[in-house]
């Protein structure tokens, strides 16, 4: 770049960089909006002020009493295309986000019949732009509560009214886990219910979106619920999500929805009476036929959680061992996606290994891999709990799988005094 010399007052005092976004302080001094507004954002937390850089004045560390300067901006981005061929970059025009107390006019507006359908859309604009100022802007004002009371009226009505799909991507992507919003939702059983009714409802268009964003708000909503509202839950619920992992094996619905209602079954797991809730909705069943035919990571990492979780008990090791291609698509996946897919392959193996260990399983687990993988564990490279754990199976069944060429030579080679 050949040498430029650049006017002072084009630079920030803060960063000695070009202004892409000047903007004035009340003390009269431009900064580069970037640069100010984390200089304010790192002040003292407490403080309500704290020092303009410049001048050493009380300077307010309200974002919003900071005020382009539009003219300068346009003086900058002039001298940078009249300097573009001697290697200045153009500065783009910035967006700048709404003021707050016009964005507290379109939430409320969202409670207004006549007004809410647009006042969603405009709202839903400004989250999409992914701008986090017009995010925490739109939390700090209720858009969260606002999306609830929308969310709960349009099941109330048993309506599928216009601006539904907004409101549910305005929570999804405005959600925080703060105090005020999981006060709002962790006991909140008429929410539960809209998003099911959602759900289970028949759509004419957008149907992949609404319901990937509804799942998504369930994901939201369980991670912060009470233990007596996830507790409570009915077979209807989980029926639906199971009927989410079906879709996805019929290629009907997002893999977004797939890992949203994944996460939401192993944020209902704890619960004992849960489990039995899913393993009689067929949820088993279908979470094998999904890992059998997916080939993304995180998918793994949940299914196997959740396949985990169900084979503590009796019921859900009995459906796992039902379907011919349960304990072979575990095997596949251990050592092969992540440690955490190790982990719970190997809860998998030692809860039927401990609790339904017949025979036939036994020799099934032989035929399909399960016993060479776990001499593998053994040598692998992972975590040394894991290791004990495919040991203890090893030598519990030592004398059903003494053929194996793998138990051979690692259980009577290897560890010849064990």
């Amino acid at each position: 770049m050949d040498e430029v010399e650049i006017p002072q007052y084009f630079l920030c005092p803060i960063s000695l960089m070009i202004m892409k976004d000047p903007v004035t302080t009340v003390t009269g001094i431009t900064y580069d909006r970037e640069s100010i507004e984390m200089w304010l954002l790192t002040a003292e937390e407490e403080a309500m002020t704290t020092t303009c850089p410049v001048t050493k004045q009380i300077l307010p560390r309200d974002i919003e009493l900071l005020t382009p300067n539009h003219m300068l901006r346009r003086i900058i981005q002039a001298w940078c295309i009249a300097n573009a061929s001697k290697g200045i970059d153009r500065i783009p025009t910035p967006k700048y986000p709404l003021n707050k107390s016009h964005i507290l006019r379109l939430v409320r507006q969202v409670n207004n019949d006549k007004l809410c359908v647009e006042a969603l859309r405009k709202i839903d604009v400004l989250v999409i732009e992914n701008n986090e100022k017009n995010k925490k802007c739109l939390e700090e004002v209720g858009a969260i509560k606002a999306m609830v009371t929308f969310i709960v009226k349009s099941f109330e009505e048993r309506k599928l009214i216009n601006g539904l799909e907004e409101a549910l991507r305005i929570f999804h992507l405005v959600w925080r886990s703060t105090i005020e919003n999981i006060q709002l939702v962790k006991e909140n059983r008429d929410l539960i219910e809209a998003i099911s009714w959602i759900l289970r409802s028949d759509m004419t268009k957008n149907q992949v979106v609404i319901k990937t964003q509804a799942m998504m708000v369930l994901k939201n909503v369980t991670e912060v619920s009470s233990s007596n509202l996830l507790s409570g839950l009915n077979p209807e619920f989980f029926q639906e999500l199971v009927n989410t992992l079906r879709k996805e094996s019929e290629h009907h619905i997002s893999q977004q929805a797939t890992k949203g209602a994944l996460q939401v079954l192993i944020n209902a797991c704890p619960w004992g009476r849960n489990k039995h809730k899913i393993i009689e909705s067929g949820a088993i069943f279908e979470l094998i036929e999904l890992e059998l035919g997916n080939t993304e990571k995180r998918v793994s990492e949940l299914v196997l959680c959740v396949l985990a979780h169900l084979c503590t008990l009796a019921d859900g090791r009995a459906e796992f061992l039902k379907h011919a291609g349960g304990l072979s698509v575990v095997a596949k996946r251990t050592l092969r996606v992540s440690s955490s897919t190790d982990d719970c392959a190997i809860q998998i193996f030692g809860s039927i290994s401990r609790c339904s260990a017949t025979k036939e399983v036994l020799m099934e687990m032989l035929r399909v891999g399960v016993v060479s993988k776990l001499c593998m564990v053994i040598q692998a490279s992972c975590g040394e709990y894991l290791k004990k754990k495919a040991m203890e199976i090893l030598k519990t069944h030592s004398n059903v799988w003494s053929n194996s060429p793998c138990i051979q030579v690692y259980l009577l080679t290897r560890y010849p005094g064990q």
